[in-house]
């Protein structure tokens, strides 16, 4: 149907086509249903083109520039040619320009049957959707389920002279052709610290300010502790517990450190403060749709509170990771089309990919604390200094485990894994706490040798053997009545 038409009927229409938009056309798709997938700007979301992709695209460079300056460290000769970081830059376009052209390429879903609409999309009934602009504008589409895949943008902290000093964010940082010599990253999570880490390597100066008292805040803290540490070392300029008054031409970045004002100039600013969800113009509240602060209000089916509208992905403002998302908009047609409910109850991992990478799944050890009591807690720690293959690598790192202990029984609730690859490696404690296993049952997995992955049965090993302990007693009893 051409731009203009009004009246089509479908089987479901998606708002947004980044990583849940696309996982949900597939998925319906490849189940012969009818699917029109509604996209203002790109096809991939921010995940190819401002997020993962491009991120991580960054730090493998940074990685590599990194090891080639240390190379004496495994015997030889270290390389301290300069780096050209536009040229990175470039790599990393092109990486994210053939990823384009491949899998997230529009032909390729519009050769599943997928109909790609261009332009912006508003709920004009709850099964209805209007494009308002764009190639396909004025193009009314009827279906019983809407699926919102509308996902996030920075959120860009109010600061007086800011806006006037200018700022970059994950969205406009890899457009850049020059890259200036200085950065300042305004924000310490994630985001913040793998570009800032990534940068630094690259031969930038980077300065980091973060708000909160440590980087990394949702972390095991004696691991975000060691990231730290790291980044400490490589000469990356860490500021913590900074309240931003202003930003003077320079541009300077004025703050206050424990009652002190300290000021600090730099080349440009990035913002990496956080996200926040894309709900602006899709008309949620003319068809009862309800937001807050976080994004779009949802149940544990992914319905919003019109039965026919689901929402995903980082619109609804709970774990915002692309597999999250591509998770969540299966779980949600699942309820839809499917008998029984698409509950989405699976944990969610997630890695930090600093060098060292922070993998984490469940909860920390103070949230564990909090919401169980010190004395049902038990925390296992792994230090890296005795696994094999880190020495053979030249990393470090630790694997830390929560243990919640209840009733004489004992079950995984946190991972937290510091290592080369700790996202690979993640995943099996994901299954150990999906399942409730005991840590100790980790010690009976034989893992291939040698690996990072070793740590974990080591750790599970050495919780057996404390377990066993215990029951010295017992042995003792048994060897007497042998005699």
């Amino acid at each position: 149907m051409t731009a203009g038409e009004t009246g089509e009927h479908v089987d479901l229409v998606i708002i947004g086509m980044g990583s849940a938009g696309m996982v949900a056309a597939e998925f319906a798709a490849r189940l012969g249903r009818r699917v029109v997938v509604v996209e203002r700007h790109r096809v991939g979301g921010d995940c190819l083109w401002t997020g993962c992709v491009p991120s991580k695209a960054l730090v493998a460079a940074a990685r590599v520039a990194h090891h080639s300056r240390h190379a004496d460290r495994f015997g030889l000769p270290p390389n301290g040619a300069p780096i050209d970081p536009a040229a990175v830059w470039r790599r990393v376009r092109a990486v994210r320009a053939e990823i384009a052209a491949g899998d997230d390429d529009p032909d390729r879903y519009r050769a599943m049957g997928v109909d790609v609409a261009i332009g912006s999309a508003t709920l004009t009934g709850p099964t209805e959707v209007t494009i308002t602009d764009g190639h396909d504008a004025g193009r009314r589409v009827t279906a019983p389920t809407i699926l919102l895949c509308t996902g996030s943008r920075p959120a860009v902290p109010s600061i007086p002279g800011l806006e006037e000093a200018g700022y970059l964010t994950s969205e406009t940082i890899f457009e850049l052709g020059d890259v200036p010599p200085r950065l300042l990253f305004v924000g310490g999570g994630p985001i913040g610290v793998e570009l800032a880490q990534a940068c630094r390597r690259l031969g930038l100066a980077v300065t980091v300010l973060q708000r909160a008292p440590t980087i990394l805040p949702r972390e095991e803290p004696e691991l975000a502790r060691a990231v730290h540490d790291v980044l400490a070392a490589e000469d990356v300029a860490l500021h913590t517990g900074v309240r931003l008054t202003r930003v003077e031409p320079g541009p300077v970045v004025v703050g206050v450190v424990d009652g002190s004002e300290r000021r600090w100039a730099t080349d440009a600013i990035v913002v990496a403060a956080g996200r926040m969800p894309n709900v602006e113009g899709l008309g949620l509240d003319a068809v009862g749709v309800r937001t807050n602060t976080g994004g779009v209000i949802v149940d544990g089916r992914m319905r919003t509170t019109v039965a026919s509208i689901y929402a995903v992905g980082d619109v609804v403002g709970r774990e915002r990771f692309t597999h999250a998302a591509a998770y969540q908009a299966v779980r949600a047609l699942r309820d839809a089309w499917f008998p029984g409910r698409g509950a989405t109850t699976a944990l969610v991992p997630w890695a930090t990919f600093t060098d060292p990478e922070l993998a984490h799944a469940g909860v920390t050890s103070a949230e564990a604390i909090e919401r169980f009591s010190a004395g049902r807690v038990r925390v296992h720690r792994w230090s890296l200094a005795h696994n094999d293959r880190a020495h053979i690598d030249g990393s470090t790192g630790a694997v830390v485990l929560v243990e919640h202990r209840r009733r004489g029984r004992s079950r995984l609730v946190g991972a937290h894994v510091l290592s080369e690859a700790a996202g690979e490696v993640i995943g099996e404690l994901v299954v150990a706490i999906e399942e409730g296993w005991p840590v100790s049952r980790l010690g009976g997995l034989v893992h291939v040798y040698p690996t990072i992955a070793t740590s974990i049965q080591q750790l599970g090993g050495a919780a057996a053997v404390e377990t066993a302990a215990r029951y010295r007693w017992l042995m003792r009893l048994r060897r007497k009545r042998r005699r």
